[in-house]
């Protein structure tokens, strides 16, 4: 029997990844990438914009996320691909509709394309607990950017073994 785990002694030089950003709700989006930046960078990963190791995308909304997280994945060359964004309750059923479909979208990206996708996109039923995942009391972005690293290593431990 063999068990596999992502880990993090790899060296993640080699790893590419693109996040994936809602620019709706961007006073909770940009703490998140902020936080993610963070976790990557000091996992080794460099996240210069100008580098080769990471691609920004920003898309008008959660919406939006993953049409292009998919049209990405589909791209090739990429060990996972982040999706961060915030969906904020509101007074209509709007928020249960973007939600659900986002959601599905993104998990959906994964099965079709074999690629990680992480799903960081706040659903929320307040601004102020939006802020609170994106910085306030802990940022989720660190943890969407630790799933990354651990994706990517394990998906490239399964590549590389023949099951």
């Amino acid at each position: 029997m063999t068990i596999f785990e992502g880990t993090f002694t790899q060296d993640p030089s080699s790893f590419r990844f693109a996040i994936v950003i809602g620019r709706f709700n961007d006073l909770v989006t940009d703490k998140l990438l902020s936080g993610c930046q963070d976790c990557l960078k000091r996992h080794g990963v460099n996240v210069d914009p100008n580098g080769t190791q990471v691609d920004y995308v920003w898309v008008p909304g959660s919406f939006e996320v993953p049409l292009v997280a998919r049209q990405l994945a589909l791209g090739g060359g990429y060990d996972a691909i982040i999706c961060l964004g915030a969906i904020i309750r509101g007074q209509t059923p709007h928020f249960d509709y973007v939600a659900a479909e986002a959601a599905k979208g993104i998990a959906a990206v994964g099965f079709q394309t074999g690629v990680p996708v992480v799903f960081g996109i706040l659903t929320t039923d307040t601004l102020q607990q939006a802020l609170e995942r994106a910085g306030i009391k802990s940022n989720l972005g660190w943890n969407y950017g630790l799933n990354a690293l651990e994706m990517a290593s394990l998906m490239g431990q399964l590549r590389h073994k023949e099951l």
